[in-house]
């Protein structure tokens, strides 16, 4: 049974992930900060895929010790998903008047946590042709005012995959634009807004498992593309 680890999996994009991999198959170990979050949704991972493992770690994965604790509880693994994220600042200020302390901690979490984890787990990875999955935006690529601390993180973090990409053939390394979702944290963008008209995380989930189970070429892709006919 192969085994992917999903960081950020209590709610959104990563607990829609984990319902769709427990369903394929996989085996998963999850993580989220809110423990009760986490223990809930790994009980409703399991009710959804009977038969599935599901181990939840509770914890930050800024947290070097956290990171230790997910490296055991994985073991051998085949895909890791850097899922948890952090908008920054909110609401969404200019660069001119970016707290710097939001910004460090929005690059600790959206681009040096996922590193972090990278190298801890590429030894198995490598050993297994397994595979990473990073999360990312559009706001990555576009200039959209407001978003200047949130994207520099997640541009930091493509260009990250895409040289890990280079420098490791052995697996496949995938950044991915999974689009405007209907989550918390897009929520927290827009504070008093109404995103009901943004299509849920589940959306997606098949354009991500596709490439997982297709094991398509190492790059960047946006889900909307991915998604089966």
């Amino acid at each position: 049974m192969k085994k992917a680890l999903i960081t950020g999996a209590s709610r959104g994009l990563g607990r829609a992930l984990a319902d769709g991999l427990a369903a394929s198959g996989y085996s998963l170990v999850i993580d989220a900060r809110d423990a009760g979050a986490l223990n809930a949704a790994a009980a409703a991972i399991r009710a959804g895929a009977p038969g599935a493992e599901v181990i939840a770690v509770p914890g930050d994965v800024t947290d070097p010790a956290h990171r230790s604790a997910l490296r055991a509880a994985a073991g051998p693994l085949d895909l890791l998903v850097n899922n948890a994220s952090t908008l920054g600042a909110a609401p969404l200020p200019a660069l001119a008047d970016y707290p710097l302390g939001e910004l460090r901690a929005a690059f600790e979490t959206n681009v040096l946590a996922p590193v972090a984890l990278i190298q801890l787990f590429l030894p198995a990875l490598r050993e297994r042709g397994g595979a990473v999955l990073n999360i990312t935006s559009d706001a990555a690529v576009e200039p959209y005012s407001g978003w200047g601390g949130y994207g520099a993180a997640k541009a930091a973090l493509e260009q990250a995959s895409n040289v890990l990409a280079a420098e490791e053939p052995a697996i496949r390394v995938w950044w991915v634009d999974p689009g405007d979702l209907r989550t918390d944290m897009h929520q927290a963008a827009f504070p008093g807004q109404d995103i009901s008209d943004r299509p849920l995380p589940s959306t997606v989930v098949p354009a991500l498992v596709r490439l997982a189970e297709e094991r398509l070429p190492s790059g960047r892709y946006a889900a909307a593309e991915l998604v089966p006919a």
